[in-house]
Parts: structure tokens; sequence; C-alpha cells
């Protein structure tokens, strides 16, 4: 009950600023408002190095003079603060440029429905019990074995946020959620050999959190099995993205076929719409509704409703993500997309991971990316790597030093299996991704 007060409490803040909106002259106007709260506690070398505690709230607002746009923010919610950021907004308005394709949504595309997506499970934690938290899981990291020399340390996060957006089309909703960390880092040496690596959990509900220890244990024998790295020759062969980068090679999909990069025409994928842009087996598509999911919404950040969609079925392009400026642009209507895809799923084969690796047989298995490297317009990737080089199926040493290079258009054609091995720590969910040939650069 409580939390319904807080959010009828910034809904009237935000119908306010609406209503001085529209007393200022506007034609239109859009409002968001955010109040977060939490804790951040780390912990290196079985002492404590931080505690913060996080409190902040915001505003932001939209107005419209027809097809002119004015935007301002503000930190206070006082009366006389939103007056004045209405101002702000309205005479920035005055002074810009007509944009034919400015405005908000089609009142008939707005969400309507407001199910309970399971959003809001808040972490009672004290900061002695979160000290405590990130200690054993830190302590767990550095026992784990005597070649573990150091520790960049451990990591406790609780968030909780509250989040209100309407519109002058009559839209106004709110609600609740929390997203909870733990997070491990360590180092280890082995004669002049010396490597880093991390694990992390992250869940909405802190009670589906992976055990403290376990997160430590991961750190440390994930950060064991690349110490001996080395480079390799420069030739061609298979590469297999393990399951917690594969989700970058889907990124790289959805940044092209996004309305802003459409629209500039600054796309591999310009024109794609219906074409056959992977294989046909594969289908990839958005679950907004998922409960108690890290992408979870019920409408996006113009308040329009989001749907489950296929974005790509049999291996082809079905839909494009798209917000209502982008859609108009481009002559079409908004998916539902303004703040990006959600829960994004790429269906998963029969293969687990060690099953993956047999389906690599020999070749790269990538298991960190390094720089940006992707070329949007032409599809030209290259990327630095680190992982493992794999024979027959089983992994034979630590790879470092090396850069993988291809093009997106003919990597996602040549997708040649995904995975059951699923990552869920985001709101891209993949298994591994087995790419049939790339180039590898090395010594």
């Amino acid at each position: 009950m409580q939390n319904q007060e807080e959010i009828n409490r910034l809904k009237n803040i935000v119908q306010n600023l609406l209503d001085e909106a529209k007393k200022q002259g506007a034609s239109a106007a859009e409002a968001g408002l955010s109040q977060e709260n939490g804790l951040s506690v780390s912990a290196r070398l079985g002492d404590v190095e931080t505690i913060e505690h996080h409190c902040g709230q915001g505003l932001g607002i939209t107005v419209y003079f027809d097809q002119r746009k004015g935007t301002a923010s503000t930190t206070d919610l006082s009366p006389e603060s939103i007056k004045e950021t209405v101002s702000a907004a309205c005479s920035i308005a005055r002074y810009t440029s007509e944009d034919s394709y400015a405005g908000l949504p089609e009142e008939e595309r707005l969400a309507t429905e407001f199910p309970d997506l399971d959003l809001n499970h808040p972490w009672n934690l004290s900061v002695n019990d979160a000290i405590a938290l990130a200690i054993e899981c830190e302590d767990a990291g550095r026992s784990y074995d005597a070649e573990i020399s150091n520790s960049e340390g451990a990591s406790v996060n609780t968030h909780q946020g509250i989040h209100v957006m309407g519109n002058s089309l009559g839209f106004i909703q709110g609600y609740i959620s929390t997203r909870h960390s733990l997070s491990c880092s360590v180092l280890a040496q082995r004669g002049d050999s010396m490597q880093r690596d991390y694990w992390y959990s992250v869940s909405r509900n802190a009670l589906d959190l992976e055990a403290a220890a376990e997160i430590g244990k991961k750190a440390a024998a994930r950060t064991l099995r690349r110490l001996g790295g080395r480079s390799l020759s420069t030739r061609q062969c298979p590469v297999l993205y393990s399951a917690e980068i594969a989700s970058s090679l889907l990124a790289s999909f959805i940044g092209a076929i996004s309305g802003g990069n459409l629209y500039r025409k600054s796309s591999f994928l310009l024109d794609a719409l219906d074409s056959q842009v992977f294989p046909e087996f594969i289908r990839i598509y958005e679950q907004p509704h998922l409960k108690g999911a890290l992408g979870s919404a019920a409408y996006d950040g113009e308040g329009v409703a989001t749907t489950s969609r296929d974005i790509v079925s049999d291996g082809i392009l079905r839909g494009y993500v798209l917000s209502t400026y982008s859609a108009r642009k481009l002559g079409m209507h908004t998916t539902g997309n303004a703040g990006g895809v959600r829960n994004l799923t790429i269906d998963s084969g029969a293969l687990d991971y060690q099953g993956m690796l047999k389906e690599l047989g020999t070749g790269l298995l990538v298991t960190e990316l390094m720089g940006q490297g992707v070329n949007m317009v032409t599809g030209d990737y290259s990327r630095g790597a680190a992982g493992f080089w794999v024979e027959n199926g089983e992994i034979q040493y630590p790879v470092e030093e090396i850069t993988i290079a291809g093009n997106l258009k003919d990597m996602l054609k040549n997708i040649i299996a995904v995975g059951n091995d699923i990552d869920y720590r985001g709101n891209v969910r993949t298994g591994s991704i087995l790419v049939e040939r790339m180039s590898i650069a090395g010594e």
C-alpha cells in the first residue's frame, strides 16, 4: 500500500508538470520522473573498501509547439522548480526548427493493460550483512588455489527505483522495480604469466542470486584457466562465442535494424526486411512480459504498449526496432521499442556447452572481447579477443593477444548452432553461438 501511495504522489507531480506545460502554451507534452535508492559495498583483501548509499531523483519534460520540440530536466521537485523547468523547455521549443516527424505517439498505440510483472523485490540488507557477503565472496575466490595471487575485490549492490511517466494524451503510469547483484574479480600468477577474470550474479530478487562463495570460486576457476595464454598464427577457423559474450553478436544485429541507423542509412542491413539474414533454423524474438525478468515492462519509453513478437523467424527478418520518431521517418509504425528491445531471446538448439565444443571440433572458443571494432555501415567486424584453442572438441590451451575479424552480414548467415547453455543475466538471452568461419590475426 505504501508503494502505491508513493507512485500516486509521483503521478500527481507528473500531472502538474503536464498541466503547467499546457498553461504555458504547449500543444502537447510528455514527462518522466524517477526516484532511486540503493546500497553498494565493496571489499578487497578482506577489508571494506567502499560503502555507498545511493539516493536520487530526477524529472524531465518534453514539450511540443506543433512540430517544434523542447526538453528540460531537474532534480528539484518543488512547485517553483517544476514551473521553471517547463518554462525552460517551452523557451527551447519556441526557438527550434519544425520537424514534421516530431510528436507524441498515436493515442491508440499507448498501453492500456498493466499486468503485474513481478519486478519489485526489496532486499532489506544491512551494511554489516552486505560487508559479510562481499568478504565471503572474495575469501572463497582468494582461497580457491595457491596461484590466486591478488584480488580486485568483491561487490554487493542493491537497487530499487520508482519510475512514472505520462503525456498529454491522458497516459500516466508508474511501477517499482529492483535489481541486485554480487560480483568478484581475482588475479592469478604462474611464473611470468598473470591473469584476471571475474564472475557475477544479478537478479531482481536477491533469493535468485548465486551463493556468494560460488561466485568467488567461479571467478577464481575462470582466472586460473587463463594462465599460460599464448597467441595464434594468422588463420581462418570456426569460432564459438561463449554464452556470456554471444549477446554482443545479437546486440550488433539489433543495432543494425534499429530505426536511428535505418533512417540515417547507416546500417549494413538497410532494406533487409523480409529477407534471409540468418540460417533457416534461427528464431529471435522479444518477451517483454516475462515475470521477474531484467528487461520486462508493459510499455516502452513513450508509453507505447510492448508486445511479444518475432523479429526473426525461419532466418528471415520480420520486423525492425522502432520508436515513434524513427518509425515516422521510415513511413512505418512504432514497434514499441523506444528505449530498446526487451528480453531479446534466440531459440537454442539441443547442444549443451560440451556439445557445442564437440560441434566446434577444432577452432577458437572466445570468452572475452576487447574494443569496439564494429562498422555498422559496412558490417565489417574486428575485435580483440581472448579464449581457448580447441581440438577435437577438447580445450587445449588458453589464447590471448589475437584479433578476430569478419563481416557481420556473413557471420550472421553462417551461424551453425546455438547452445542451450543460456545466460539469463541480462536483457539478451542466448546460449553459446558457433560461427562457421572467421579470420584470426595473431603472431
